[in-house]
């Protein structure tokens, strides 16, 4: 019996089980059905020809307007040119010592064409692509003499026809050579003519496509999409049912087909609205198995024991709270009040803290960070760069006063210490913070992944408070939180604004908070996009810098690259050296990522997430431009030229550590005037005195990463200014990225259309990167609804039946999903 576990070589043959297994990683009957559609063409339909995209692999269906044979020297050769069209546009085929393609491919014929798009003689072309005839009218075709279209499809390990083909596929493929084919199965005994497969002519392959939409997938070389159609269709041929992961009660509730008629309706679709329907329950199976991952960890995390951590009416929240120069908004209370209540817990605390751009989550965190001290415990402020570590200890500092400074002459009486923990240390400033560790006179601990060093010891770790989730490791915040003989409970921050679908799937194990009020005495920042192309508005940007430095304050300019004579491959973290905390802020390689994430182009087609072909980058020109400006390139320009006379420097990951930390100081101090940065100010920077930002080369950038750029201005009560600079088209994808960013600074919005710009990753991989992805079909903005639902049915059947043991089917499921990296992502939060 044919099963999901069943091998392919048992079911299409060992050359063809061998070749899919090579080329797409399909090994198994489960693995083939998985490996759906790329996108559907309707029969009849013709590809448009003019979006071919040269050096894709793509699969195109197109009608023969000529052909001409073409002799070759030497005996017997030949070239057949055959131009195809969608009506508009044209395309080259060339076929080399293939003569029978001239009986098959005459003008007037619609046929599937796949290879890959190349030019020659300034025309696109394609060299001997594999072809698959559509046509009724057309007698039995092939793809040459003694060959089936994928070698091997018909034949076992043994030679012989796999045990289970001859009972369902009625002659549709043949294995041997034979004269030209006329009828379904022409398979003649001898001959050096092609072979007449069934599955070549009128009656056979093109049966499968007699629904009217033919299905294009995903392919490799040698293996055209049709031949994939092809074993898809001998699989669900002998396939009578599948186990079901999803509980017939959850189907019932939402009118949900089964597994095995999702995969007959998206496979071999008579309509649009069966794509539909087989792609929304395969979709269900995603969301359902991932979300109960999310719920176990839930469920497991509440029977952690953790030290529960009572507040303290009268210890150094309070007087904290007292020495406040401003009011704390409403969400700030509400979120510290929460925060409280699941510090006193007997487990854990799991929360994300995510907010816009100076919507005071440092404050949120500090008092957090506060009532873990007044519980007799320490907690640790985690940052991702040695510049941001060094920021937060000073707004720390500040914010505390007095009480941030026991030991000292001014101190208070409730006073704890802060001390900072960071590679870049000299011995003797290492000794003493860590020996305040040790002991528990410093209460609050802020550094980077030094603070993951086994000679880092703590007293009492209460809270880890972790800072920009998204740009620090799994695995060393879990390092850090296996310090404690406790667990100790964890805060997660982020000024990455989170749609609420990737917080329910990325971040479903943990509880969400989200600030979104700012507060009082914040001006609003204008945005514009300037094209480098008009001289007029170029000058205008240095203009207002002058201006707003002839006011008093101050500027940053933004570029994606180091630059000089060093190239920015030597700044690649963990190259070593002083500067590794910082430099991940600016290698060029993360910003190019970025790009071509932001540029990916969204799903389309009229059925959810069924992609085009040509799935590459919109702005794949991006890439191939003159590389991005450099600091160390723009600031003598700088100097020397727009800005000359005015106090400009230059920050980035190459500076050593006392070096960067000197120059944040002068600028938070008033002593420079213009700031020449790259991303490392991204996050965590906060001089109120600036109020202009220019960004260069800005369709570089990601879009929350240009929103978190700008979120550096604007942070006193003068208005800030960000001005986008590009050399772009207008009207370019690249282009209207940046005008959404200019037009809105909503910084939620922004993040739902970052997401649908990209792909979405493996969300349970800590790499989002090789291998298959757990995502295949689920869009986490298009599906909202589907994983709220999904959530809600996980958590009910995770309440009552934590190991499943009810629904082996569904535990089975989820236990080969989640491979060990999935599973250890998950484990450590």
């Amino acid at each position: 019996m044919v099963d999901q576990q069943t091998r392919l070589r048992d079911v299409v043959g060992a050359r063809t089980a061998t070749a899919l297994a090579g080329a797409l990683e399909l090994e198994t009957v489960g693995d083939l059905l998985a490996h759906l559609p790329r996108r559907y063409q309707e029969r009849g339909e013709l590809t448009d020809l003019g979006d071919l995209t040269v050096g894709e692999a793509v699969t195109i269906q197109a009608r023969v307007t000529s052909a001409k044979r073409r002799p070759l020297r030497g005996r017997g050769r030949e070239m057949l040119i055959v131009t195809v069209s969608d009506g508009q546009h044209s395309l080259a085929l060339t076929f080399f010592n293939q003569p029978w393609r001239s009986r098959d491919l005459r003008p007037g014929v619609t046929a599937l064409f796949a290879g890959k798009v190349e030019v020659f003689n300034q025309r696109r072309q394609m060299t001997n692509p594999e072809v698959q005839l559509l046509d009724d009218t057309i007698p039995g075709f092939s793809d040459g003499p003694g060959e089936v279209e994928l070698p091997g499809i018909t034949e076992s390990a043994s030679g012989q026809l796999p045990a289970y083909a001859g009972t369902a596929h009625n002659g549709t493929v043949s294995a041997g050579s034979g004269s030209p084919g006329t009828g379904p199965t022409g398979t003649g005994p001898t001959g050096t003519g092609p072979t007449g497969t069934g599955g070549d002519g009128p009656v056979g392959d093109v049966e499968g496509f007699a629904g009217g939409l033919l299905p294009i997938y995903p392919t490799a070389a040698k293996i055209p999409s049709w031949a994939i159609a092809k074993c898809v269709r001998i699989v669900l041929d002998l396939l009578t049912e599948l186990d079901d992961p999803l509980p017939a009660a959850v189907r019932a509730r939402y009118r949900l087909v089964s597994r095995l008629e999702a995969y007959r309706l998206v496979h071999q679709p008579s309509s649009w609205a069966d794509v539909g329907r087989g792609r929304t329950r395969l979709k269900w199976d995603e969301a359902l198995v991932l979300q109960v991952a999310l719920a176990q960890r839930r469920h497991d995390v509440e029977k952690i024991a953790a030290t529960p951590r009572h507040p303290r009416p009268d210890g150094l929240l309070a007087a904290f709270d007292a020495s406040l120069p401003f009011p704390l908004t409403a969400g700030q209370r509400a979120v510290g009040d929460t925060i409280a209540a699941e510090l006193a817990r007997s487990f854990p605390m799991h929360r994300l803290l995510q907010g816009e751009v100076g919507s005071g989550k440092t404050v949120v965190a500090l008092r957090a960070m506060l009532a873990a001290v007044d519980a007799g415990g320490q907690a640790v402020l985690l940052a991702p760069t040695e510049t941001l570590a060094a920021q937060h200890l000073r707004s720390l500092r500040a914010l505390l006063g007095p009480l941030g400074r026991a030991g000292e002459l001014d101190a208070a009486a409730e006073a704890t210490r802060a001390v900072l923990v960071t590679g870049s240390l000299g011995a003797k400033a290492r000794r003493e913070a860590l020996t305040a560790v040790a002991d528990g006179s410093a209460g609050l601990v802020v550094g980077t992944h030094a603070l993951l060093e086994e000679s880092v010891v703590f007293r009492d770790l209460a809270l880890v408070v972790v800072d920009e989730q998204h740009r620090f490791g799994v695995e060393q915040r879990d390092a850090l939180r296996s310090r404690s003989d406790r667990p100790p409970h964890l805060l997660v921050m982020t000024a990455t604004p989170i749609p609420r679908t990737v917080a329910m799937t990325v971040f479903g194990d943990l509880e969400v908070s989200t600030l979104t009020e700012l507060p009082a005495g914040r001006s609003p920042i204008s945005t514009f996009v300037v094209p480098a192309t008009a001289p007029k508005w170029a000058n205008r940007v240095w203009g207002r810098i002058r201006d707003e430095v002839a006011a008093g304050r101050q500027a940053y300019v933004v570029c994606p690259r180091i630059g000089g004579d060093t190239s920015d491959a030597d700044d690649v973290p963990g190259a070593g050296g002083p500067v590794a905390d910082d430099v991940a802020d600016d290698v060029a390689d993360d910003v190019a990522d970025d790009v071509a994430d932001d540029v990916a182009g969204p799903a389309d087609g009229p059925v959810d997430g069924v992609r085009p072909d040509d799935i590459a980058s919109r702005d794949a020109s991006a890439a191939a431009r003159r590389p991005g400006a450099g600091v160390l390139d723009v600031l003598p320009e700088l100097r020397a030229g727009e800005l000359a006379g005015l106090r400009v420097e230059a920050l980035h990951g190459r500076l050593p550590p006392d070096e960067k930390e000197e120059t944040m100081t002068r600028f938070a101090a008033g002593e420079l005037d213009v700031l020449v940065a790259t991303t490392v100010i991204e996050v965590g920077v906060d001089v109120p005195n600036a109020t202009v930002m220019v960004v260069m080369d800005a369709d570089r950038f990601g879009v929350s990463q240009l929103h978190q750029l700008r979120g550096r201005v604007g942070r006193g009560s003068a208005p800030g200014w960000c001005l986008l600079y590009t050399d772009v088209e207008e009207g370019s994808p690249a282009w209207e990225r940046l005008a959404a960013v200019a037009a809105t600074s909503d910084g939620a919005e922004l993040a739902r259309l970052d997401l649908a710009q990209r792909r979405e990753g493996d969300v349970l991989g800590a790499a989002q990167s090789g291998g298959r992805r757990s995502l295949r079909l689920l869009e986490l903005l298009r599906d909202e609804e589907l994983i709220r639902c999904a959530r809600g049915e996980a958590s009910v059947l995770v309440d009552a039946d934590p190991q499943l043991s009810a629904h082996p089917v569904l535990a089975a499921a989820l236990a080969a999903t989640l491979d060990e990296t999935a599973a250890a992502y998950l484990e450590k939060g």
